[in-house]
């Protein structure tokens, strides 16, 4: 830790090198104040995992086509997948009326097109990523926040 910069430093932030992010690895720290020659005890934190502790970030939406019956949406994951990583996008999507329905589509490719839909009518749509890790969970992001657009007139 002293290599990484990480002991007696004043403030409560120490940032890891790229290489220990992998998800394999569990972190447990071990903690303690010091002001001038007065030390508290250690506290140690609990497991954080990074595979089941993460909480992935919203995927983002680079852009939307609209058309008389559908949307075409481009998206970016939150983070950069590494080799293997198996992304899925879920896609809640409704019709902005009172009576509104959600309906949800998965896939994995960052192109995604919702169809079937009426034209000159406005929809909106939220999309959440979900990894599968290696133990076969799937690790959920959090939603985006809602987008609406009405689809094209023919």
């Amino acid at each position: 830790w002293s290599e990484m910069g990480c002991t007696q430093i004043p403030w409560t932030r120490c940032d890891f090198p790229p290489e220990m992010s992998k998800r394999r690895w569990t972190f447990l720290l071990r903690l303690r104040a010091q002001l001038g020659p007065l030390t508290s005890a250690w506290v140690h934190t609990p497991a954080f995992v990074v595979d089941t502790n993460t909480t992935l970030g919203p995927p983002r939406v680079n852009s939307v086509s609209v058309s008389p019956g559908s949307l075409l949406l481009s998206l970016s994951p939150p983070f950069t997948p590494e080799p293997g990583d198996r992304l899925q996008y879920h896609v809640s999507y409704w019709e902005n009326s009172t009576s509104a329905t959600v309906q949800k589509l998965s896939e994995s490719e960052t192109l995604f097109q919702i169809g079937n839909l009426k034209e000159s009518t406005l929809y909106c749509f939220s999309v959440q990523v979900r990894l599968k890790i290696f133990s076969g969970r799937l690790l959920e992001g959090e939603q985006s926040a809602p987008e609406c657009h009405r689809t094209a007139l023919s």
